[in-house]
């Protein structure tokens, strides 16, 4: 590298955002990962001693995974090449197996592929990697904020380990925050840039658990802010907000968080806790979920986990699902409220759930019973000849509609399916199958 490329690679270096400049250089730099990096980790030692094998690292954006990367770059032996899985190609691929095999043989060098946002590789794709971080020819590090059990190929992630990072902490980010204002070579120390506690406060929250929404908030912020008397730029709670404008939500309604939220929501629901039914189902509102998503979850649960406790559940939710198709959003979001405050304080049970499973059961494990003569259809000319009807008791012919006579298959009878729990409607359900027993 001559004069003229250094000056130019520093003067780049030096119109990087924020987020890119004040990217950890060390593995002491890096904040709120010490379960996976911290001093003792296995993770740790195999950098230290350079003897890595293929890593996925995944977690939200803004954790810190693509700087472990370029820090194990700083600190292997072997050769690092960068690719994003947005931009690269099969061919791009094989170029970087090419050049491995070669600089293997010539100089006994391994390599290292970094692939960002690995989760964009298709399967084909992730199939090229497969023989040769198979073989040791490629040491794949691949970064993702999509679960790799879900978005990497299974022979792929059997052969790398996976290592979760975790969303930053407030005081994690408020540290990164001073970092930056007070680092002269690579933040905002030469600008006399001045945040008073509060707005570093509000913004290490706001940010969500992400360094780069943090770092690039305040640069904005520093950069607009003007100069006082003493030319001390001094970032407040106001100006923060502005620079930030919208506070980001880790929610993708087609990623890991989709399933996530939903989960978390059902549950809510399941376990009548209505105020926490209410804040998942707003950061799905928020984070732009599609509503006959949320509908059919609620038709389901209704059916699944309240069931005949309260038969209304799924008249509720039914009538939900409609009437949202036909408001839309932002009304939408009061009926959806309604529902899922309904859903979460009504009385729960899942046996019609755990009843339809057992009759199942019962059909793949034992043996296809004959319907019973009596029960068998008779409406068409000769089916009395076959016995088909004979001897059946119409119900209401009976005092309360209610007759003795077996309805199972004889090698079925005495077999119970649903069981009624004593929870709201669902009792009177239990007593009256009591007394038909009785």
């Amino acid at each position: 590298m001559d004069l003229f490329e250094h000056a130019y690679r520093r003067d780049e270096a030096r119109r990087a955002p924020l987020a890119v400049r004040m990217r950890p250089r060390t593995l002491e730099e890096m904040y709120g990962q010490e379960k996976v990096i911290g001093p003792g980790s296995l993770l740790r030692r195999a950098i230290e001693q350079d003897l890595l094998q293929s890593l996925i690292l995944y977690g939200p954006p803004g954790t810190g995974k693509t700087a472990l990367a370029w820090i194990i770059s700083g600190m292997t032996k072997a050769h690092f090449h960068p690719l994003n899985a947005v931009m690269a190609t099969v061919k791009d691929i094989r170029t970087v197996v090419e050049e491995a095999k070669e600089r293997a043989h010539l100089y006994r060098q391994r390599t290292i592929l970094f692939l960002d946002e690995i989760h964009r590789f298709n399967r084909a794709q992730q199939d090229a990697l497969l023989p040769f971080v198979e073989d040791g020819t490629l040491i794949l590090i691949g970064a993702t904020t999509e679960n790799p059990f879900f978005s990497v190929n299974g022979p792929l992630l059997s052969r790398s380990r996976v290592v979760p990072l975790v969303k930053l902490t407030p005081s994690h980010l408020e540290q990164i925050i001073e970092d930056a204002l007070q680092d002269e070579e690579r933040g905002l120390g030469a600008y006399a840039v001045e945040m008073t506690d509060p707005a570093k406060k509000w913004l290490a929250r706001a940010a969500n658990g992400d360094a780069r929404v943090a770092l690039n908030a305040l640069e904005f912020a520093a950069m607009v802010c003007p100069p006082g008397p003493d030319g001390v730029r001094v970032v407040d709670v106001e100006l923060v907000k502005e620079a930030l404008q919208t506070r980001p939500i880790d929610y993708g309604p087609a990623g890991d968080a989709h399933f996530d939220h939903a989960s978390a929501l059902i549950k809510s629901i399941r376990g009548s806790d209505p105020q926490a039914a209410l804040y998942w189902l707003a950061r799905m509102l928020k984070g732009g979920e599609d509503l006959n998503f949320i509908t059919r979850r609620l038709l389901i649960l209704a059916a699944e986990d309240i069931g005949l406790a309260d038969p209304q559940g799924l008249v509720v939710a039914n009538a939900a699902a409609q009437a949202v198709e036909r408001v839309g959003l932002p009304e939408g979001r009061i009926i959806l409220s309604q529902a899922v405050i309904y859903l979460a304080c009504a009385p729960k049970s899942n046996r019609a759930y755990v009843a339809i499973d057992k009759a199942l059961q019962a059909v793949e494990d034992l043996p296809s019973a004959e319907v019973p003569n009596h029960l068998r259809d008779a409406h068409y000319p000769g089916a009395r000849s076959l016995g088909h009807g004979l001897d059946y008791k119409y119900p209401h012919a009976y005092p309360h509609s209610r007759v003795d006579q077996a309805y199972l298959p004889e090698p079925l009878q005495g077999m119970v399916f649903y069981e009624p729990s004593d929870e709201g409607y669902e009792a009177r359900i239990k007593q009256f199958l009591a007394e038909e027993n009785a």
